[in-house]
């Protein structure tokens, strides 16, 4: 059994996840509160699997709680607002659940904390070597250039052909972005826009709906329609183990 504390500043919101965890056969609630710091004492004093952890609480944010938790517990964040997701994210939360958060949305998140304490080993299976780089035409009659999938930061696409840039390249091929979405690793990849596809590995941060990269400049607008696919890729990124 995982032993959960939900710790909510909205009472209605604590009964919400009560009634979804007495649903959950391998969920078990060891608490609930709506003081964050009351919350840490707890954490101190129980043993605590998972915590449901809203984001906006008047005496500490969800994401200040994280950092004064220092990973003791797991955490699955929930709050109205998806803004803060990156920054979650990079502080290893294991999921983000935006209100108002359905059971079967709910379930999907508990499952990840199952899947977490269960031995790695029985979890996975080794798996074979995927390709991790393409070769490209370029602009050069007759030249060939290599690209390495972990040198990808985004990919822009313009008509006819693409650009894919590196933090210290970008190289120009004719080529469809639908053909090159179907070749990069899905779990790596995500399109964002109807012209941009994006590493997952190499974002910085969200603001607004500009995705901002590691030492780049540049940055790509989150389309208003991938915006869903777009955090659940990720949370399945978190799901991966990411260490």
């Amino acid at each position: 059994m995982i032993s959960c504390l939900i710790v909510d500043d909205e009472q209605g919101a604590i009964d919400i996840l009560k009634t979804f965890i007495e649903k959950t056969p391998f969920l078990t609630l060891a608490g609930s509160t709506t003081n964050p710091i009351e919350a840490l004492s707890i954490v101190q004093d129980q043993a605590i699997d998972l915590i449901f952890l809203d984001i906006h609480m008047p005496q500490i944010s969800g994401l200040d709680f994280m950092r004064l938790l220092k990973g003791k517990s797991k955490v699955i964040l929930t709050t109205a607002y998806s803004e803060f997701a990156v920054e979650g994210f990079e502080l290893e939360a294991l999921d983000y659940l935006l209100k108002p958060i359905a059971f079967e949305r709910f379930l999907k998140a508990a499952q990840k904390a199952l899947n977490t304490s269960m031995d790695s080993t029985a979890r996975w299976q080794p798996a074979e070597k995927e390709d991790d780089y393409i070769f490209v035409k370029t602009e050069s009659k007759g030249k060939m250039t290599k690209v390495n999938f972990d040198e990808i930061v985004f990919v822009e696409g313009m008509k006819n052909y693409i650009s894919i840039n590196t933090a210290d390249d970008r190289i120009v091929t004719l080529l469809n972005i639908k053909d090159l979405e179907d070749r990069l690793p899905p779990k790596n990849f995500m399109r964002v826009h109807k012209s941009y596809i994006v590493s997952l590995n190499k974002i910085k941060a969200l603001d607004g709906n500009q995705i901002l990269f590691k030492d780049m400049k540049a940055y790509v607008p989150l389309g208003e329609t991938y915006r869903t696919a777009f955090f659940e890729a990720l949370q399945e990124k978190v799901m991966g183990g990411k260490k």
